[in-house]
């Protein structure tokens, strides 16, 4: 095999380079690309969306996926991947699965803290494992969701 002659001006590449010269691609040389971390941000990012509305699902696979994404975006950089594109897409998917978790949470929380979401909770221990109490529970709950929603339902005594 004969190697590429170097453009006018410029050193020869050194081994394992001479694929890339002629357009093959990257230059890896002879070994393996390293893709694994960026196809698992991939698959923990997405993962992380379709599981946002868990604790499990957008925290730990969103901040999975953007740790895995951006190492294995990096070396995309560095030429030791093939797969950067994944990389970086499965670091934006953690990151959005992340960020709808985090809103989610905060709504949950905010909710639980108004008056009617502190009367649930009463309502809900006084039940203990009563099904038909709980349930009667979670209809108060609502009722009371709905007029505090309603514009006037200061005015209305709610």
């Amino acid at each position: 095999m004969t190697e590429p002659e170097p453009a006018a001006g410029r050193p020869p590449l050194p081994p394992g380079y001479e694929n890339a010269a002629r357009g093959g691609g990257r230059a890896l040389g002879d070994r393996p690309a390293r893709n694994g971390l960026g196809t698992a941000a991939l698959v923990l990012g997405i993962l992380a969306i379709l599981t946002c509305w868990t604790v499990v699902g957008g925290i730990v696979f969103g901040v999975l996926g953007v740790v895995f994404g951006l190492i294995g975006r990096a070396r995309g950089r560095r030429a030791e991947a093939t797969n950067g594109g994944a990389a970086l897409a499965g670091a934006i998917t953690g990151a959005i699965g992340l960020l709808l978790s985090i809103a989610l949470i905060t709504f949950g929380v905010s909710l639980l803290n108004t008056k009617a979401g502190h009367s649930y909770q009463d309502c809900l221990r006084s039940a203990g494992s009563d099904g038909a109490a709980r349930q009667s529970c979670a209809q108060q709950f609502k009722q009371q969701l709905g007029q505090s929603s309603t514009p006037n339902a200061g005015a209305q005594g709610g």
